[in-house]
């Protein structure tokens, strides 16, 4: 990013770039939740669950993607060892020790509700300083919202199922 676009952010570019590192962290986690949970779900449901896990996961890594380009523009540099992710992580990773479709589900869910909290700081934090990172978070939050909805419906369609057995 040139010099004089940094200088027109009116905010704390590192505090920012801390911020969005750690938010890195948290795509690149949950890239790997929703993947490694994919490969191990078992249950009613499990050929849907997949399919939705590997989208997810798709997208989760889009945003890490979308994340480190806009903290190199602003001359940061994005966290170069997976082992600073943990460090870093506001959302933190959730080991798929319960393979069954419910608690992958429940588990992955719990993780979009915190990405979206973490967005939603994120956005009124660049609302007004930051237009550019706004728009990139605000695509990223739009996108969080969506899959927590798209695994609740899977939840509920799974609860429906096992109701009615």
């Amino acid at each position: 990013m040139g010099t004089k676009a940094i200088e027109t952010l009116d905010m704390d570019v590192d505090k920012l770039l801390e911020l969005l590192n750690k938010a890195f962290a948290d795509e690149w986690l949950a890239y790997y939740q929703y993947w490694i949970g994919a490969k191990v779900v078992k249950g009613p449901m499990k050929e849907a669950v997949i399919g939705e896990l590997l989208e997810h996961a798709t997208e989760e890594l889009r945003h890490a993607d979308m994340l480190a380009e806009r903290i190199l523009q602003l001359g940061g540099t994005p966290l170069l060892e997976p082992k600073d992710w943990y460090d870093h992580t506001e959302c933190g990773y959730e080991v798929p020790s319960d393979d069954f479709v419910a608690a992958i589900l429940g588990q992955n869910i719990k993780a979009e509700q915190c990405a979206i909290d973490v967005y939603k700081k994120l956005l009124t934090l660049t609302k007004e300083g930051d237009p550019v990172t706004y728009r990139i978070i605000l695509e990223i939050f739009e996108d969080e919202l969506e899959h927590e909805e798209d695994l609740q419906s899977l939840l509920e369609d799974f609860e429906l199922l096992r109701k009615k057995s």
